[in-house]
């Protein structure tokens, strides 16, 4: 490894520069040398400190200043133009001082206190990008920002910086200016940081595992588009360290916080992990891991994936409790989200209509929101799946048109292609919603929602045992998830098409059991006990199914599955013909 690769590091960059600097020289030199020193002491390197900074050096009228993370430069900046703009308030305009602020996430290299290299160059390209009084940030640095604070800035069009290869997204920031830009109403996603997992094994050569296991963790969660995720610079500068979880949210900008420990005795490792809301102060979720160590690495990846598969549920879980405490009134794009989906998974048609309205409503206030499309396009799924649509067709279309305008917005997140996947099953475009699985399963591997997506197309294109194999993924990964009776149906579909029926019985069975069932349970059920011979047992299950739907013709409703061998369903309704004929 090469002395600069020892010593490179990414890092947020500000970049400081006077407005007319030479011009104020030339008319008082030293006036203007005593206004600049006094800015410094009095509210420049206040505000560094207070969010973490370092000056690095200044350089005339200028200064460039390093921060552990992108959202304590963003705030120092903002913090830097308002305390400005208030020191300035009454003064003559000879006498005001303005700065322009340039802001970027990059690689740095450090020389002794200074540092070099791209961070650096693109921070210092972007200050004189900045109007007097605001603030520029890159790209690269608005993506790291949560939600409400990314709001700030207005979208600037990309640029072509002076000795800077690529073209590089401009955002800008104006003090009592709203944005400029109609996609300033970006939804205030919710933010997260992974602290170091504690090493409390006693032995200081194990803290590799348990930083293995949290940047795991880490990078896992990168892949949630709906979550701002901490860098590991930033998070991980709380190792060792008395940890009031309060105030390192508070230092970090985040809203939740996972914490853990690692302890190793002989063969066996004990991991724990919680989640904490630290803006209300409580507990979300905790486990804890008994497992024999063998192979260090297998052990790494299971328990990552299995806190990864707890914990976006559990976060998503949070997001809609306080979105539904939200005034009516006050209801942003975002929150309108969050209350869909709540809407989304109580499975009636009246909450999925709700669901249907929330979403159609954020994305008026938010047409580019990738996830409220994709939100719409599962409620629409859910309208011609549990027959709930009077047009089923209608639904569809809508359904495929939203799916496809969520990833057409972001092909990064699996939701969106999960969702493409179940609406193109629908639409009976078989080959391509197993193809819009398997993205969604290689960008997000560990979301149950996603394998479960997966095995929808896989199950309906007739690849039974591939979408089981799916489905127990799902399931390992989230074992209590809401959405489990689903999960359980469709087992008992790919059964009942391939003539499995004792384990059709089984599986519909068990998903009756859950809650949140409706619909389909009792139908599968009657099915697979009418070919069983059961017909007694296949009749009280017809009258459940009527009871609890009594505007549904049990008959009927195998022409809603969109088997590709359209065999598969008349199988699935000539059981129901055997149990109502009595066998």
């Amino acid at each position: 490894m090469s002395e600069n690769d020892r010593n490179r590091r990414l890092a947020a960059i500000v970049a400081t520069d006077v407005v007319g600097y030479s011009r104020m020289m030339g008319a008082d030199e030293q006036g203007t040398l005593a206004a600049l020193k006094a800015l410094q002491a009095e509210l420049i390197e206040p505000i560094v400190a207070e969010h973490g900074g370092r000056t690095v050096k200044l350089m005339g009228d200028g200064a460039l200043i390093e921060f552990p993370s992108v959202i304590n430069a963003v705030h120092s900046a903002i913090a830097l133009q308002e305390g400005l703009a208030e020191r300035n308030a009454g003064r003559s305009g000879d006498s005001r001082i303005l700065l322009r602020i340039g802001v970027h996430l990059g690689d740095v290299i450090a020389d002794g206190a200074d540092i070099f290299g791209e961070g650096v160059n693109v921070a210092a390209r972007l200050e004189p990008l900045a109007e007097p009084g605001g603030i520029a940030i890159s790209g690269t640095a608005r993506d790291s920002l949560d939600g409400q604070l990314a709001a700030r800035f207005g979208d600037a069009g990309e640029r072509t910086l002076k000795n800077i290869a690529r073209p590089v997204r401009l955002w800008q920031w104006r003090a009592g200016r709203a944005p400029s830009s109609a996609r300033a109403a970006v939804p205030e996603r919710p933010s997260i940081a992974v602290l170091p997992f504690d090493n409390m094994s006693g032995d200081p050569d194990q803290v590799y595992l348990a930083d293995g296991i949290a940047e795991d963790i880490l990078t896992g969660l990168a892949r949630v588009r709906w979550l701002v995720v901490t860098s590991r610079n930033s998070s991980f500068s709380y190792r060792d360290k008395t940890k009031d979880l309060r105030k390192v949210a508070g230092e970090l900008g985040v809203r939740y916080v996972l914490e853990g420990s690692v302890r190793r005795a002989g063969e066996r490792v004990r991991i724990t992990a919680q989640l904490i809301d630290a803006a209300e102060d409580r507990h979300i979720w905790a486990e804890r891991y008994d497992r024999q160590l063998a192979d260090i690495f297998d052990l790494q990846d299971e328990i990552t994936a299995i806190i990864l598969g707890a914990i976006e549920p559990e976060l998503g879980l949070a997001e809609q409790a306080r979105a539904r405490r939200a005034a009516p009134e006050s209801l942003e794009a975002w929150d309108l989200y969050l209350r869909g989906q709540w809407h989304l998974f109580r499975f009636t048609a009246q909450d999925n209509a709700a669901a249907l309205d929330h979403f159609r409503r954020a994305i008026t206030l938010d047409p580019d929101f990738a996830a409220c499309h994709a939100g719409l396009a599962y409620a629409c799924h859910l309208s011609a799946i549990e027959d709930f649509s009077d047009d089923p067709a209608a639904s569809i279309a809508e359904g495929v048109a939203a799916a496809r305008r969520a990833v057409a917005l972001d092909d990064k997140d699996a939701m969106a292609h999960s969702v493409l996947a179940r609406i193109l099953t629908i639409n009976r475009e078989h080959d391509a919603a197993v193809v819009a699985g398997q993205t969604a399963v290689g960008l997000n591997p560990n979301n149950a929602q996603v394998r479960f997506g997966l095995a929808v197309a896989l199950t309906f294109t007739g690849r039974v045992e591939e979408a089981h194999a799916q489905l127990d993924e799902a399931s390992r990964l989230s074992p209590r998830d809401p959405n489990l009776w689903s999960f359980m149906i469709l087992r008992a579909w790919g059964f009942g098409c391939t003539g499995r029926f004792e384990e059709a019985a089984e599986w519909s069975q068990r998903a009756a059991a859950q809650p949140n069932s409706v619909l389909w349970p009792q139908a599968v059920l009657t099915s697979a006990l009418g070919h069983l011979g059961r017909v007694a047992e296949a009749r009280q299950a017809a009258r459940r199914f009527s009871a609890e739907n009594p505007d549904k013709d049990i008959l009927a409703m195998w022409d809603i599955l969109p088997f590709r061998d359209p065999s598969n369903a008349a199988l699935m309704a000539e059981g129901v013909r055997r149990a109502l004929a009595g066998g």
